[in-house]
């Protein structure tokens, strides 16, 4: 199950994430989503984990929870649509 991580702290790592959801099941992958021009983390990412009912428990047991001073939202990805439809028509 693919899961948003959002408001993070500028100063979260992905290696962060990935020991915070570690203790729910294994990680197969942690993305922190960058500015495309200063590099700096844009407060939100995305866990995957293999397990979907150990993801469910890592949203349970995390949502709201305080990461670096920020109480982290945590969710259940959407697919995203906008890939399906990219070309526009003009």
């Amino acid at each position: 199950m693919n899961m948003y991580v959002g408001n993070l702290s500028f100063n979260v790592t992905e290696e962060d994430l990935k020991a915070l959801f570690s203790e729910y099941g294994e990680v197969e992958s942690v993305n922190i989503v960058l500015d495309r021009f200063s590099k700096q983390s844009r407060g939100f990412g995305f866990v995957e984990m293999l397990n979907n009912s150990e993801a469910d428990k890592a949203i349970k047991a995390l949502n709201g929870n305080e990461l670096k001073g920020k109480s982290i939202k945590i969710s259940q990805s959407e697919p995203n649509r906008r890939k399906k439809n990219s070309r526009r028509r003009r």
